[in-house]
C-alpha cells in the first residue's frame, strides 16, 4: 500500500470564519463540498468540517484521512493486518474512502483519488 500523505481533520463551529485563516496558512484556496449536511472545506494538509453536532460527534472519533494510491488495496491489506472495517469503500466527491478502526483502537479515513 502506497501513502502518499494524509490530511488533519479538524472540527470547527463557523466553517466561514475558519476558512480565511487556514486559506492563508496554507497558501491555498479551499475547495468546498458537503456530504451528510455536513459543510467541508479542504485546504493543503487540513479538512475543515461543520455541521450538525451528532455528525460532527462521529467526524471527531477519525483521527487523520491518509491519502493512499489505491483503497482497495489498502483494504486488503488492512484486514489482513487485523484492522476492523468500519466502513467503505465507498465512493466520494473526489474518489473512494475507507473507514477502518485500526488494532490500537484508532481511528483513520484512507482516501484515493480514483474511481470518482
Amino acid at each position: 500500500m502506497e501513502i502518499l500523505g494524509a490530511t488533519l481533520r479538524i472540527c470547527v463551529d463557523d466553517l466561514e470564519t475558519a476558512v480565511p485563516f487556514y486559506e492563508r496558512l496554507a497558501g491555498g484556496t479551499a475547495l468546498r463540498f458537503e456530504r451528510g449536511g455536513v459543510k467541508v472545506a479542504a485546504i493543503g494538509s487540513f479538512l475543515l468540517m461543520s455541521g450538525p453536532e451528532a455528525e460532527v460527534e462521529v467526524l471527531r472519533k477519525v483521527t487523520a484521512t491518509i491519502a493512499v494510491k489505491d483503497v482497495e488495496e489498502a483494504h486488503r491489506l488492512l484486514a489482513d493486518l487485523g484492522a476492523r472495517i468500519i466502513a467503505g469503500p465507498v465512493p466520494t466527491p473526489v474518489g473512494r474512502n475507507l473507514l477502518v478502526m485500526h488494532p490500537d483502537g484508532t481511528v483513520f479515513e484512507y482516501a484515493d483519488q480514483s474511481g470518482a
